[in-house]
């Protein structure tokens, strides 16, 4: 007598059937970084239709060559706000270096010698604000802001009034290419890329991301907060010294009262918030930040090609960081909500 298999009942042992994927408009704003990519399209294609210039090669390469400073910047920028810091005396501390380094050319120094007091001056910096925020209950903004009214007044002390040229040293850098991309815009993709890989897959990257969630936890899981912050503080002044290299041999002088200093902070603090790097430490990318770094340099060279006066610029820069400010708090809580 053989026994008769019964069949399974429909839809025991049968996989459950997946719904096809479907493009909502939910969806696309749960993409990282899906507004800031919707705006500067946005930007990009209502600039191509009014200019024709703008999207043409040699408009974009330039784009990108003059956020290249603010570039390396921002990279620092983001690793250390990542870990709950902040530091607004970069931009200062470029025009200190750039300044000091205008003096030694000036006077007959070699250039490596000028190379490296730049490194090591802006490093300096960052060192000293470290050793006051870690050790003390002072804020790092209260600090960096005094660190950068002292700064600027070390500029203006090294000018003594007079513009510093450098004339053609250093310019290859500033100026030269290589395949049709500017040396400074390389330099400002390494940088980026770096931070990416550091903040993505090594052990300090991780660290950062833990100080900047929670400082005492990350303290108690055996972190040594301390010496994390200090590096920390010590890379932003060795970026800064480099930027002001950069940005001195791109302009091939460095004046008074210049394109450094406050201005230049403020851009770079607007592209690092606009990208969605918190404010509060615990989250930050680098993708972001270049985002917002080409943003701000398409809206400003956008203002250029369309007439608008140069005293726009500023207004744009923080029309666009209180817009991004704003969608970024809303962006948080309504992750917060999804979650709960």
């Amino acid at each position: 007598m053989s026994a008769k298999t019964l069949g399974d009942a429909p839809g025991v042992s049968d996989p459950p059937e997946v719904p096809p994927s479907r493009f909502t408009p939910g969806r696309v704003r749960d993409l990282p970084h899906a507004g800031l990519i919707a705006v500067l399209v946005l930007v990009v294609v209502f600039t191509a239709v009014q200019s024709e210039t703008f999207a043409t090669d040699r408009n974009i390469v330039n784009i990108l060559g003059q956020v290249s400073v603010n570039a390396v910047l921002a990279a620092g920028l983001t690793l250390l706000m990542t870990a709950g810091g902040m530091d607004f005396s970069m931009g200062s501390n470029v025009a200190v270096t750039a300044a000091v380094s205008a003096r030694l050319l000036a006077d007959g120094r070699p250039t490596g010698y000028a190379v490296v007091v730049a490194l090591l001056l802006g490093t300096a910096v960052g060192l000293v604000n470290g050793l006051v925020v870690t050790f003390t209950a002072v804020a790092p903004f209260v600090v960096t802001l005094a660190s950068a009214t002292l700064l600027d007044g070390v500029a203006l002390l090294v000018h003594d009034g007079s513009t510093l040229s450098i004339g053609a040293r250093m310019s290859a850098l500033g100026n030269d290419k290589v395949l049709g991309v500017p040396y400074l815009l390389i330099v400002a993709v390494l940088v980026l890329t770096v931070t990416a890989l550091v903040m993505r897959f090594t052990v300090f990257g991780r660290d950062a991301f833990a100080i900047g969630g929670n400082e005492h936890v990350a303290r108690l899981s055996g972190i040594n907060v301390t010496a994390r912050k200090l590096t920390l503080y010590g890379l932003t002044g060795t970026l800064s010294g480099l930027a002001g290299l950069m940005l001195l041999s791109r302009l091939g002088s460095s004046s008074p009262g210049g394109t450094a200093g406050l201005s230049l902070q403020l851009a770079v603090v607007a592209a690092v918030v606009i990208g969605g790097t918190s404010l509060a430490g615990g989250h930050g990318t680098v993708l972001g930040t270049a985002l917002g770094l080409v943003l701000l340099g398409v809206v400003a060279n956008a203002l250029n090609l369309l007439d608008f006066s140069s005293n726009y610029q500023p207004v744009s820069v923080g029309a666009v960081l209180l817009v991004a400010a704003v969608a970024n708090e809303m962006h948080k809580a309504r992750s917060g909500s999804a979650r709960h």
